[in-house]
């Protein structure tokens, strides 16, 4: 099925990026879903209340529009599936496009995605989430419309049996963030409202998921505060601590990294995890959202697995540092990360081929210019003279930065706007030196 969703996902996004402007997607999206009835469109108090009434849980689909990845579960597929189909008609379904006014203190999530789920209760208790990404434009390793109708069906299983099970989902609501919704964090203020603007430019109306991610990393870089761990590596794919996970599945287990926290806690191909920190885990995001939220001096985590027809008991333990083991580089957030850190620097890690014909060691610095901006902030670096296919072997007296997120990570727990660094290139063989201010 995976296979049928990228398949039908090339087709919809060939025709719709010939036939329709950005504007049209948008209005005309609101036209079709609010005409076909199913869904509760940009309206979650409706949503809320429709569930009291009713009694069904809530399923509340986060998607950016227009997004030409999350059209890989885009809602025409989900809809028409003969599998959830019969699922999502017994849930309150809500579709929001846009995060104008989202209630952060309920609405917590993976803000790089373009396509997120919430299962709810009526009284706002969390059942679950669904949704992850570790790639740019690939999702078909992360999710899959099979996992997607299981972490239906928990849910279900979830609110038949709500009193019992109620007290183990306290944990996946998490603590209210900076402010109280997207339009009131200070990048954002006075620019947005908390409602689409459809009677105007409803597109530049529109706060996208990643502008979030982006106004919370600036609400401290602006303050001169170090931006937290939690903040730069937040939602740590279940790679990082080495679990190789089923998107097919709710959170089986396909492989466990050797020498890694996942196999020190005695995971095993074939383990089924039941509760994580003692929640019950609908996919991959719940992993995840469990990850996100672990202490940054690392804590123990009490795990319940099912194995060989019986349930064993494991306990994660995770060092100092090690969500920064995850991978920045997929994320929008390098984005504006590159203008700060390096003044708009792709880097990339220099061949071990290319590192040898430069005399370079092999556990030194050696990160190589794929493309260097040239407008605005991001252009500052060009403007000082850095070129593309330089090499960057020093920056700030560190030689041990050895990937881009290092640089990043360094400048933005460690300096302030307008500091300046002193950088080092190779050109050739030739050794340039360079001061780098650091960008607001």
């Amino acid at each position: 099925m995976r296979m049928l969703i990228c398949a039908l996902a090339v087709l919809s996004l060939a025709s719709t990026a010939t036939a329709q402007t950005r504007e049209e997607i948008v209005r005309g999206d609101r036209k079709k879903v609010e005409a076909a009835g199913f869904w509760i469109y940009n309206d979650l108090p409706k949503a809320f209340a429709e569930a009291k009434r009713t009694g069904k849980p809530i399923i509340v689909v986060l998607r950016c529009l227009p997004c030409h990845e999350c059209v890989k579960l885009d809602d025409e597929l989900v809809d028409t599936d003969p599998v959830i189909r019969p699922l999502l008609e017994q849930f309150v379904c809500a579709r929001q496009v846009s995060t104008n006014g989202l209630d952060l203190s309920l609405f917590q999530y993976d803000t790089d995605q373009s396509f997120a789920v919430f299962f709810l209760n009526a009284d706002k208790t969390v059942y679950g989430r669904f949704g992850t990404r570790s790639h740019r434009t690939e999702w078909i390793g992360d999710v899959s419309l099979e996992g997607l109708a299981k972490a239906l069906q928990k849910t279900l299983d979830l609110h038949r049996n709500y009193d019992a099970v109620k007290d183990s989902l306290a944990g996946k609501r998490g603590q209210p963030l900076e402010v109280a919704s997207p339009e009131l964090y200070p990048s954002l203020k006075g620019k947005f409202t908390d409602k689409l603007n459809y009677e105007g430019d409803v597109v530049k109306s529109c706060i996208h998921c990643h502008q979030i991610g982006d106004a919370q990393r600036e609400f401290y870089w602006h303050a001169n505060k170090p931006i937290p761990d939690k903040v730069l590596w937040p939602y740590p794919h279940p790679k990082s601590i080495g679990l190789v996970l089923d998107p097919d599945e709710l959170a089986s287990v396909t492989e466990v990294q050797p020498d890694s926290p996942a196999a020190e806690a005695g995971f095993q191909s074939g383990d089924t995890i039941q509760s994580f920190n003692g929640q019950p885990i609908l996919s991959f995001a719940d992993v995840q959202w469990v990850l996100h939220n672990i202490d940054p001096a690392g804590d123990e985590i009490p795990v319940t697995v099912h194995r060989s027809g019986g349930t064993r008991s494991l306990t994660l333990k995770l060092s100092n540092g090690w969500r920064r083991k995850g991978d920045l580089s997929w994320r929008v957030t390098s984005w504006g990360l590159r203008r700060i850190a390096t003044g708009g620097l792709l880097l990339e890690p220099l061949p071990a081929e290319a590192r040898r014909e430069r005399g370079l060691p092999a556990n030194a610095m050696a990160l190589r210019v794929k493309h260097a901006g040239k407008y605005g902030p991001h252009g500052t670096a060009h403007r000082l003279g850095i070129r593309e296919d330089d090499v960057l072997i020093e920056f700030d007296s560190h030689t041990d930065l050895l990937a881009e997120q290092d640089v990043h990570a360094y400048v933005v727990t460690s300096k302030k706007p307008d500091d300046r660094v002193p950088v080092t290139v190779l050109r050739g063989r030739q050794k340039l030196s360079f001061q780098l201010p650091i960008q607001p």
